[in-house]
């Protein structure tokens, strides 16, 4: 752990709350790495390679969320698209409440919002006629 901690942040009174917290020279390998934290919680994991980024990235039995970093957006969407997650922020993007939400793997199922959330109530029906 190099920042944060188990201590009460200061000017919360009441309720519960965790200081944000980094933990360094975390592997793949560790249950803080495997584990879908809710928290200000980050892990850094480090790798030689973009390739080994994605792959690092894929390998959790959950794709709730994600972030890419990139020299243009265009990279970023390129690496963004190969992340097994619900959504992707790229280059410091927002969450954006009208986007379809949801995760991937055991992060959920389908989508809230937009189309993609409708679609979840529909049932696709095809009526084949004579030729």
């Amino acid at each position: 752990m190099v920042a944060g901690g188990a201590d009460d942040p200061e000017g919360f009174d009441t309720g519960f709350y965790v200081q944000p917290t980094i933990f360094a020279d975390v592997v793949n390998s560790m249950v803080i790495a495997q584990e879908e934290i809710f928290g200000p919680v980050l892990c850094i994991i480090p790798v030689d390679s973009e390739e080994e980024a994605i792959a690092v990235a894929n390998d959790s039995p959950y794709g709730l969320s994600g972030a890419v970093w990139a020299d243009t957006n265009e990279h970023a969407i390129a690496v963004a698209r190969r992340l097994q997650t619900g959504q992707v922020m790229v280059n410091g993007g927002r969450f954006n409440p009208l986007a379809p939400f949801g995760g991937y793997k055991t992060s959920g199922n389908g989508r809230e919002l937009g189309r993609a959330g409708l679609d979840e109530f529909l049932e696709t029906k095809a009526i084949q006629l004579p030729a």
